[in-house]
């Protein structure tokens, strides 16, 4: 049985003010989250802070993103030791944003997923098309190449119990839009087809995959019935503490 993994992407939102009553309306509720599974990724000025605020409540804390390498002459990135350094167990890697915005490529976000893991960090791993390609019929030839390129090689049970996927269409991200559950459905059951095939049912059956891109109170029921979608990567409605507990409804 999998465990629903609820996570909030801040991204370049919310100030010390806003941070400290969210995490103390958190901290006051998580024990009534029942099986689901929480996390926040702050931005990182505040990833200590949220951090202390929410220790020993269970939540997961990370990271946005991080610098493969250990140290060195990067001016404002962060090192995957450094996030780990803090107190944060996780990091999300290959965000579409930062694939779009930062030009980062397939093989930058698996030098960040080594980093990651070597370092003692579990990890998000963001899959997902652009409309365009949607419209090309080429999703899952895009999404199941961004999954080869994160996990190939890596070790079957460090995939099951350290990684999480998060398949983000691009074209929802932001925008409003949302793919329906039979979409959702689709591009996860894909996913979870491809890790059976390279690395065994077992595995792929442990697998948490969650859903991002325009997820809210009004939808999220529907996506989480599906049976491959195990949890939500959210973004705005994760900026408000009573948009974000609404969302863990279906889970109890």
């Amino acid at each position: 049985m999998r465990q629903p993994f609820m996570a909030g992407n801040w991204k370049m939102h919310l100030d010390r003010e806003a941070i400290s009553a969210f995490c103390s309306a958190l901290r006051r509720d998580a024990g009534g989250a029942g099986a689901v599974r929480l996390g926040v990724f702050p931005p990182f000025v505040y990833l200590a802070e949220v951090v202390a605020a929410l220790r020993g409540t269970g939540v997961v804390v990370g990271a946005q993103t991080c610098r493969p390498e250990s140290h060195g002459a990067f001016t404002g990135e962060v090192a995957a030791r450094q996030v780990r350094d803090v107190g944060a167990t996780h990091v999300i890697v290959g965000h579409s944003e930062r694939r779009q915005l930062f030009g980062e490529t397939d093989r930058d976000v698996r030098a960040r997923l080594d980093s990651a893991l070597a370092c003692g960090l579990d990890v998000l791993l963001c899959v997902g098309e652009t409309l365009p390609e949607r419209e090309a019929g080429r999703t899952a030839e895009v999404v199941l190449r961004q999954l080869q390129a994160g996990t190939d090689g890596l070790d079957g049970e460090t995939l099951a119990r350290r990684v999480t996927l998060a398949y983000e269409p691009v074209w929802a991200i932001g925008t409003g839009r949302t793919a329906t559950p039979g979409q959702a459905q689709e591009v996860h059951a894909l996913l979870r087809d491809d890790v059976a095939r390279r690395f065994g049912g077992a595995v792929a059956g442990r697998l948490v995959i969650q859903y991002g891109g325009s997820v809210k109170p009004a939808n999220v029921a529907a996506l989480m019935a599906c049976p491959d979608v195990d949890g939500a990567l959210v973004g705005g409605a994760s900026l408000e503490y009573e948009s974000f507990a609404s969302l863990l409804d279906y889970g109890n």
